[in-house]
């Protein structure tokens, strides 16, 4: 052992810059992977990294006036209060759309414990530091008061989101006695509480306590938020501090597992499809390394030779490389995992925040230490086959002369110098793809990370097609119209006026309720859109559209839940009445887990003739503003229409692009430092073929041609295959994930043309780039065959 620590160190001096090379890329590829899971872990669990930086509050108690919230404050078990703040129940209108806001008092900074986070605008500020002007939007009556701190208001972002409201906009705000006024929104934030969805609770905003004396000068409720020493007492505070206020004065209580909970399908969703990529990008980076420690061993077949004339045995090579190149990951491991953790955080962008936040995160721990750990592993197993091959090495050295470098010249390789083709291109060729076997290994491995970059480029181009063309994913319309019940005489006059509206294509109207399935063992949504003769748009990747009386398509999760498929007849209760229905397709299906089945309004109508429709679907124009059209039809309708934009589902995956990108930069590292081993490799192997070349007579600038000529063809050759293998696969993940989703299968979109062309030149450019300067340095190489290119 003592005769192999020795010689490991004497190798090591004699090759540091090797070893360098070695150490520097493993802690590269670490780094790049603990940045990835970082922006994973900041991205797959929204709530929780708001509720971090929010220094949130686990419990959030909704009194009626009146309460003793200073007595919460002694609760065992709280460490912190949040308020309490004034609150009034007011409702919100904005471009026809309607929505229940609970206004709360606050101060002009924002607090300590259960802080809103601003991500547009500012937050609210004193009469004497506002500036001046009005705002934009409906409501332009408020005058000079609208660009005053008193007149403001900060939105949650999910009621921004239902109002489309953005920072500027001065929006209509209707208090219990009645009388509208008119806020401008200074900003929207997020909190760690429960989001604003249609048919659910209020949602949230901020005042300062003058404005919320204006709107309600005396019917006021107080909100207090309670942040907990131990989370997992939540229910046992809860019952403490209900006793401490008294029951009767308690109206509602929110804690945070509601709150997680509500935001947990978008974490599962992200959380999935980031594991499929963080475990893809793990394998291409332990190749990656594996693959440089491989070189390295092939680059000393003469030093193993002479260690066994010596007297070293096989299990002693194999111990000494394995030893050796092990220390090396290790270092490297350690150098990579002990910079992101001490300067992560001080990178500037979204990627120094995302690490920053990600040490108070779920599954930090186990992240930093599994993927480290599972590097190591890797790379173990990949040195412990190369330091086997390693022990293999005979003793007595075999002249590389006595044996074919190459597969001879082909006929078409000697057609093409025949016609003057030029030889560093024919050679470059001969030596990118010398042999099968060994032409496979290179381009499987360079293959991986573009494979897997293609697979980065469908989830991204599938987001941007939820984002430009919805119809196409289940979305055709684009706004929902609300309106009082009209009569059958009215019903008529509406439709006429929703189609008067400019950028109006269609207009289907439309009616929801809910159904139990057989056996009244669970809940489905039964919707009635369009008629006969005009049906509504569905976007139907698998059977066919609804033609004839009982037909309807149903959602992939509606067809897991019955266990059905298209062509069956479904019956179900609705008011305790049955219908039945025959499934003659599957769409796409975004809203409630893809159990929804869609039939038209003439059939619901046919169970129950009195059904009048409970909203109508704008189908617009290519091109259209949905926003636009909704500040037109409230302005047509004088406030009488509530309109709302038809909710998408990109909106909660749109942290997922920066995730993206992130993961496409971390592969194309990887795969910049395979492609600086294969050429490394390729030069060193080829070192005797180049000799006699030149000694034949090919110039300088020919042989380093050929070099790059070669690193050019191999990476074609694998962004191609990458490509080509990353389409399929991207399209089947995506797709399967689509389908457990309950969305349905078929929402996988390709890459365009260009990007991909982008990818493959980029690939082949990045060859080209890379393979430059070891070209150069093989060109000036002397004219000699030294015992070190014979081996």
């Amino acid at each position: 052992m003592r005769a192999t620590l020795r010689w490991a160190h004497a190798d090591f001096r004699a090759h540091r810059g090797e070893a360098l090379f070695v150490v520097l890329a493993s802690a590269g590829i670490i780094a790049s992977l603990l940045l990835a899971g970082a922006l994973f872990s900041y991205a797959a669990n929204p709530w929780q990294r708001v509720f971090n930086q929010s220094h949130g509050a686990h419990i959030w108690l909704h009194t009626r006036a009146g309460a003793d919230m200073a007595a919460l404050s002694r609760v065992e078990g709280v460490a912190a209060l949040s308020g309490p703040y004034r609150t009034v129940a007011t409702t919100v209108e904005s471009r026809g759309a309607r929505v229940g806001v609970t206004l709360r008092a606050a101060g002009a900074a924002p607090p300590e414990t259960g802080r809103p986070l601003v991500t547009a605008g500012s937050w609210l500020t004193g009469p004497d530091e506002s500036g001046s002007g009005s705002g934009t939007g409906a409501g332009t009556d408020a005058g000079a008061r609208a660009g005053t701190g008193t007149g403001a208001v900060v939105l949650e972002a999910s009621v921004a989101r239902a109002l489309w409201a953005e920072p500027g906009d001065t929006i209509r705000v209707t208090g219990p006695d009645g009388a509208p006024h008119a806020l401008r929104v200074s900003g929207i934030a997020e909190v760690a509480e429960p989001r604003y969805h249609p048919g659910g609770g209020p949602g949230i905003g901020w005042v300062l306590s003058g404005t919320l004396g204006e709107i309600a000068p005396t019917e006021t409720g107080q909100s207090v938020g309670l942040r907990l020493a131990d989370p997992d007492d939540t229910d046992f505070i809860v019952q403490r501090a209900v006793t401490v206020l008294g029951a009767d004065r308690v109206a509602q209580v929110t804690n945070w597992q509601q709150a997680r909970a509500e935001a947990g399908g978008d974490d599962r969703l992200l959380g999935q499809m980031f594991a499929v990529f963080g475990l893809g990008a793990l394998l291409a980076a332990a190749l990656a390394a594996a693959g440089a420690i491989g070189a390295r061993v092939r680059g000393q077949l003469r030093d193993i030779a002479v260690l066994k004339a010596i007297g070293f045995t096989p299990g002693q090579v194999t111990r000494g490389f394995l030893v050796q190149h092990l220390a090396f990951a290790l270092l490297g491991v350690a150098l990579g995992t002990a910079a992101i953790a001490l300067l992560g955080a001080r990178i500037p962008g979204r990627i120094g925040d995302a690490a920053a936040v990600w040490q108070d995160l779920p599954g930090h721990t186990a992240l930093m230490i599994g993927v480290p750990c599972g590097a190591v592993l890797l790379i173990a197993a990949a040195t412990g086959l190369s330091a086997w091959r390693a022990g293999r090495v005979p003793p007595v050295p075999v002249a590389r002369a006595a044996l074919p470098s190459a597969a001879p010249m082909t006929a078409l390789g000697r057609r093409a110098l025949g016609v003057r083709v030029p030889p560093a291109l024919v050679l470059g060729w001969r030596a990118a793809f010398p042999r099968r076997g060994r032409t496979l290994v290179p381009v499987a491995r360079l293959a991986l990370p573009l494979l897997l970059i293609t697979v980065a480029l469908v989830a991204w181009s599938t987001l941007d097609q939820f984002r430009s063309r919805p119809a196409q994913v289940g979305l055709p319309a684009a706004l929902t119209v609300r309106a009082a019940q009209p009569a059958a005489s009215a019903e008529a006059e509406l439709e006429r006026t929703l189609a008067a509206v400019p950028d109006v294509e269609a207009v289907h109207p439309g009616a929801e309720m809910a159904a139990l399935v057989p056996g009244q063992t669970g809940t489905i949504t039964l919707r009635g859109l369009g008629t006969a003769r005009d049906p509504y748009p569905s976007k139907v990747v698998e059977g066919r559209a609804v033609s004839g009386p009982d037909e309807a398509v149903a959602g992939q999760g509606l067809l897991d839940l019955l266990g059905v498929r298209v062509g069956a007849w479904v019956r179900m209760t609705v008011e305790g009445r049955p219908q039945i229905l025959h499934v003659v397709g599957r769409t796409i299906e975004p809203e409630s887990g893809g159990r929804v089945i869609t039939t038209t309004l003439d059939a619901l109508r046919e169970r129950d003739p009195e059904l009048r429709p409970d909203f109508h679907a704008l189908v617009l124009r290519a091109g259209a503003d949905p926003r636009a059209v909704g500040a037109a039809l409230a302005g047509t309708a004088r406030g009488t229409l509530e309109v709302r934009e038809t909710p998408n589902p990109v909106d909660r995956l749109e942290p997922a692009r920066a995730v993206i990108a992130a993961l496409i930069a971390v592969l194309a590292l990887i795969g910049l430092i395979e492609l600086l081993t294969l050429i490394s490799t390729g030069v060193r192997d080829r070192g005797r073929d180049l000799l006699a070349l030149k000694a034949i007579g090919l110039t300088p600038r020919q042989i380093g041609s050929m070099i790059v000529t070669a690193a050019g063809l191999t990476a074609l050759a694998s962004a191609v295959a990458g490509t080509a293998l990353g389409l399929l696969s991207g399209r089947w993940l995506v797709d399967t994930q689509g389908a457990s989703s309950g969305i349905g299968a078929g929402i996988a979109q390709l890459p365009p043309l260009p990007v991909l062309l982008t990818v493959i030149v980029g690939s082949v450019l990045g060859a080209v780039a890379a393979a430059a300067l070891p070209a150069a340095r093989a060109a000036r190489r002397r004219l000699a065959d030294s015992l070190s290119e014979t081996l």
